[in-house]
């Protein structure tokens, strides 16, 4: 079956019911469609006129309802980066898959009224539409803002120890501070020379601190070491370091600006999980806050400095429950997508009564067409109701023929009045 949907809707009379039998029994017989009743509940009509003005307003509210559902859906695939496969399990609308929930639809009589004037109902999808939408801007543009964040803390937090962040690594300990004479300088030096580095650090210039290297973290290609000395001697001591493949990393402890980032990063990884950890978030850990793609940064000998890698408890626990955005989104496109398929009813019984005039009566039926079988479907549906509107239909069966006076778009039009649902729509 295909994901597409017919709603169509022929008058109630006794030659028409017989009309849609026969479009049953063909269809069935000759495997082109899935096909069941439609039920709309009876409306106060208002004037002619009145149906001719709400025609036209709930034709923009279908598109901006059927606009509106494709971009949540489109929001939870972002949300659900990690788990594409499993995004139709939270397309639901009460509950149930899209499918099911058509070709099961009953009219909610509780939430729209059938007895309110019609104007009133369709003003309430309206504004239930509308409120969506507008909480939807702002819930994507919070989620956006979030995701650069994260995206420039990323950057911040990537590459090796020659250019991430050190605020995740370094400690107030591992520095001389407040001294008018001394300085801590730190320096990267590659796996390979930990041993000529010990041998030699304290006599590549004068005035260098005895014993005052410590290895506070590392990486997969070297090791962040600490190093004092007079500050008098620091442009010998970086001149004689690069000479021995030692280089020191341009830095220097700021106590404020060290918080500052930790919190900065603290905040943003709360946020990260707090508000949308298993709505899967585009980003995915990385370096010391996203260990999974980045090169991983070991802090060395200091169990109160932030810890740069993840447990797998850590890890899981991320993964459990749902955070606020999806919860958000799944409760929203539940109410955006019934919103939609009843403005679809409003629409075939406001086109059936300005068709087949008053009193009302006509029969709705929604066809779920096999694939490869619309061609077909459509030849079927035209012979069968071609009585209803004999120019029409010759028009369509020949679109080549120009009737004067009659202007049509022979996509959207035919003898039968005609609603198109696309439940594609992550297309």
């Amino acid at each position: 079956m295909s994901s597409e949907f017919w709603l169509i809707s022929a008058p109630g009379d006794k030659e028409n019911l017989q009309a849609l039998e026969r479009m049953n029994t063909v269809t069935s017989k000759s495997n082109l469609s899935h096909n069941t009743k439609f039920a709309i509940p009876d409306f106060k009509v208002g004037t002619l006129d009145s149906l001719v003005g709400l025609s036209d307003e709930l034709g923009k509210l279908d598109s901006f309802a059927e606009s509106l559902i494709k971009k949540m859906a489109q929001c939870v695939v972002e949300v659900m980066e990690d788990a594409k496969g499993r995004v139709h399990e939270n397309l639901l609308a009460n509950g149930v898959d899209l499918t099911s929930f058509v070709t099961r639809f009953e009219w909610d009589m509780a939430k729209y009224p059938a007895k309110q004037p019609l104007v009133v109902v369709v003003d309430t999808l309206a504004k239930q539409l509308a409120q969506i939408e507008t909480d939807l801007k702002a819930r994507t543009a919070a989620y956006n803002t979030l995701k650069g964040n994260l995206e420039n803390l990323e950057k911040k937090s990537s590459g090796n120890l020659f250019t991430r962040t050190l605020a995740d690594i370094v400690n107030k300990e591992d520095f001389v501070l407040d001294s008018e004479y001394l300085i801590t300088l730190l320096v990267i030096v590659p796996k390979p020379n930990y041993s000529q580095w010990q041998k030699r650090y304290e006599s590549l210039s004068d005035m260098v601190v005895p014993r005052s290297t410590k290895l506070i973290a590392e990486d997969d290609e070297g090791g962040l070491f600490t190093v004092t000395m007079f500050r008098k001697v620091i442009n010998d001591f970086k001149a004689k370091a690069k000479e021995n493949k030692f280089i020191v990393r341009e830095f220097f402890y700021d106590e404020k600006e060290i918080k500052t980032e930790r919190e900065e990063m603290t905040k943003l990884l709360s946020e990260k999980k707090q508000q949308y950890q298993t709505s899967r978030v585009a980003l995915k850990k990385r370096s010391s806050t996203f260990p999974d793609h980045m090169v991983k940064v070991t802090p060395i000998g200091n169990p109160g400095r932030p810890t740069t890698g993840q447990t797998e408890k850590e890890k899981e626990s991320e993964g459990e429950g749902e955070g606020p955005l999806l919860r958000w989104l799944k409760v929203n496109f539940s109410e955006a997508f019934i919103a939609w398929i009843h403005l679809k009813a409003l629409r075939v019984f406001v086109e059936s009564v300005l068709r087949y005039g008053l009193p009302v009566n006509f029969q709705a039926v929604l066809l779920q067409p096999h694939k490869k079988a619309t061609k077909r479907l459509r030849e079927v549906l035209n012979s069968v109701f071609k009585h209803l509107d004999e120019v029409a239909a010759a028009s369509i069966l020949d679109a080549s023929v120009d009737i004067p006076g009659l202007q049509l778009n022979n996509q959207d039009y035919f003898p039968y009045v005609y609603f198109h649902i696309d439940l594609s729509l992550l297309d």
